[in-house]
C-alpha cells in the first residue's frame, strides 16, 4: 500500500493536508469564540476541550474529503488561485449538506449553534492563504533530490514528463538525459535535454550534484562501467535505479516498453496469495448480492426509461476475455443504437461516441450502465476491482501489437480498475498500452487495501465525470 500512496501522496501533500486539518481545527476554535460570547455559555463550551477538538476534526476531515473530490490535492493546480478559492467554497458547500446530514441523525455531534457559519468564512481566508504561501513555497524551495536519466527512449520521456509536472509536487529536479550517441548532445527532449554521453556520467553528476542515477537498461545495456558506478554510489553517496523502478514508483504504472522478464520475475509483487483470492471473492459475492438487492429500484427504473427513450433490448449481451483467457459474456445496460456496429463490426468506442442513445450518454456519465455486471460478478466471471475485460476481436490484435498484454489475464477482470480511474477511453492500440500499464501495476501491487482505494477513487471519477 506504501507504493499506491507514493503515487497520489507525496511527502509535501502530505505536509498540506496536516497543516490545512490544524487550520480548519483552529478556524472552529477560533469561531466557537467569537460566537459564544455569555459567560454561562462559554463555561459549558471552553475553547480547545477535546470535546470541541474532535468535533471540530469531523468538520476538517469531511471538508478534507470534499477538497480531495474537488481535485483540489493535485499540487498542479494551485496556480490557478481563483479556481482554488472558487473550487474551495463549492467544497465547503458539498461539507456543509454532508455534515448536516450527519448532524441530523447524529445530534451529539453539532459543536454549537452558528459556530460553523462564522467558521466558515474564516475556513476560507486562512486555506486559501495557505496554499497560496504554499504555492509560493513550493517554487521557490531546494529540490529535495536531483535526477539524471540515462536513456532517451519513450519511457524515459514518458518518467521526465510526469516529474516534470509534478516538480513542485515531488520536489525533484531532472538535472538532464545521457545518451549513447554523442552526435545528440545537446538535443532538446522536454526540458532540459540530452547533456552528456556514459561516459560523462561520473563528471555530470558531480558537477550538478546529482543525487540519484536513473538507468534505462533498454538503452545503456552495455554501456556501463560498473566500476565506475561502484565508486560513484560508495565514495560519493550516488543512488542508481532502474527506470522501470522509478517509473512505477512515480507514475503508477509499469514500463512495458522498458520492461525486460527478469524484472518481472525477481521484483517484489505478483504473488498469487490463496488468503487474498479468498478474501477477494467474498467481498465480492457479498457486495455484490446487497449491490444487486439495494439497487433493484434503480435498476427498475433504468430498465423502464431505457424501454422508453429508445427502441431495442434493454440490455446489452457481448464477449469478453476474462481470466486465464476464458471468454464469457458481460452484461450491460444498452447505451448504443441497435445498429451500432451494423457494417462496421466490432470498433473501439471512444468518448463523445456518436453512436451513444442521450439516455445512454446519462448512463455512461453516472456508470449506471456497469450495474448488471453485478450478475457477472456474482457468477465469478468478474470481480469488483481488476482490469477492464475486453473484447476478443481486440485481443487477438493486442497481443500481437503488446509485449506482456496476456498478462492481464492472470486475474478476473473488474467492473472497475486502476486504468479505469487513471486514463480516458481506450480507443486505440496506443490507449490499450497505456492502460497495460496501469493494469499490470495493479496485478503487481493487489490487495484489499488497494481495491478499497481504487474504489474511493472511482467515486471520485463519477463525480468530476473523468476516466472511463
Amino acid at each position: 500500500m506504501r507504493r499506491i500512496l507514493s503515487v497520489s501522496l507525496s511527502s509535501r501533500t502530505a505536509v498540506l493536508v496536516l497543516i490545512e486539518h490544524l487550520l480548519v481545527v483552529l478556524s472552529v476554535a477560533v469561531g466557537a469564540f467569537v460566537r459564544v460570547s455569555l459567560p454561562d455559555e462559554l463555561s459549558s463550551f471552553e475553547l480547545l476541550n477535546w470535546g470541541l477538538v474532535w468535533r471540530a476534526s469531523l468538520i476538517a476531515g469531511v471538508l478534507q474529503v470534499c477538497l480531495h473530490y474537488s481535485d483540489l490535492y493535485d499540487l498542479r493546480k494551485l496556480s490557478d488561485r481563483r479556481g482554488v478559492v472558487i473550487s474551495l467554497v463549492q467544497a465547503l458547500g458539498a461539507a456543509s449538506f454532508l455534515l448536516a446530514f450527519l448532524y441530523y441523525w447524529i445530534p451529539a455531534l453539532i459543536i454549537g449553534r452558528g459556530v460553523f457559519a462564522v467558521a466558515s468564512l474564516i475556513i476560507v481566508a486562512s486555506i486559501a492563504g495557505w496554499r497560496i504561501a504554499f504555492d509560493w513555497m513550493s517554487v521557490r524551495m531546494a529540490p529535495a533530490e536531483r535526477l539524471l536519466i540515462v536513456g532517451t527512449g519513450a519511457a524515459a520521456i514518458g518518467l521526465a514528463e510526469e516529474l516534470f509536472k509534478r516538480r513542485n509536487e515531488l520536489g525533484v529536479e531532472l538535472v538532464g538525459f545521457v545518451d549513447p550517441d554523442p552526435t545528440r548532445i545537446g538535443m532538446k527532449l522536454i526540458n532540459p535535454g540530452i547533456i552528456g554521453t556514459v561516459s560523462d556520467i561520473p563528471t555530470i553528476a558531480r558537477e550538478n550534484r546529482v543525487d540519484r542515477v536513473v538507468v534505462s537498461l533498454a538503452d545503456a545495456r552495455g554501456q556501463l562501467s560498473m566500476d565506475q558506478l561502484l565508486h560513484m554510489k560508495l565514495t560519493e553517496g550516488v543512488r542508481f535505479d532502474h527506470l522501470a523502478s522509478l517509473y512505477e514508483e512515480y507514475t503508477g504504472k509499469i514500463a512495458v516498453e522498458n520492461l525486460r522478464p527478469s524484472w518481472l520475475i525477481f521484483s517484489e509483487g505478483f504473488r498469487r496469495r490463496r488468503a487474498l483470492e479468498i478474501s477477494k471473492r467474498t467481498i465480492d459475492v457479498s457486495v455484490a448480492f446487497l449491490g444487486l438487492v439495494i439497487a433493484s429500484p434503480v435498476l427498475l427504473l433504468v430498465a423502464i426509461l431505457q424501454k422508453i427513450t429508445s427502441p431495442g433490448p434493454i440490455l446489452y449481451y457481448q464477449e469478453r476475455v476474462g481470466k486465464d483467457g476464458r471468454v464469457f459474456t458481460i452484461r450491460k445496460f444498452r447505451s448504443m443504437r441497435t445498429d451500432a456496429e451494423q457494417g462496421t463490426g466490432a470498433v473501439w468506442s471512444t468518448a463523445g461516441d456518436p453512436r451513444v442513445t442521450p439516455f445512454g450518454r446519462l448512463l455512461r456519465r453516472t456508470r449506471l450502465d456497469e450495474l448488471p455486471q453485478l450478475w457477472n460478478v456474482l457468477r465469478g466471471d468478474m470481480s469488483l476491482v481488476g482490469p477492464r475485460p475486453e473484447r476478443p476481436e481486440f485481443v487477438t490484435g493486442l497481443n500481437q501489437q503488446i509485449p506482456y498484454y496476456g498478462q492481464r489475464h492472470a486475474v478476473r477482470p473488474g467492473v472497475t480498475g486502476w486504468a479505469q480511474v487513471r486514463h480516458d477511453y481506450a480507443s486505440s492500440v496506443a490507449d490499450s498500452l497505456e492502460k497495460l500499464q496501469y493494469d499490470l501495476f495493479y496485478i503487481k501491487n493487489m490487495s484489499i487495501a488497494f481495491d478499497l482505494f481504487i474504489a474511493l477513487e472511482t467515486i471520485k471519477t463519477v463525480l468530476v465525470r473523468r476516466g472511463s
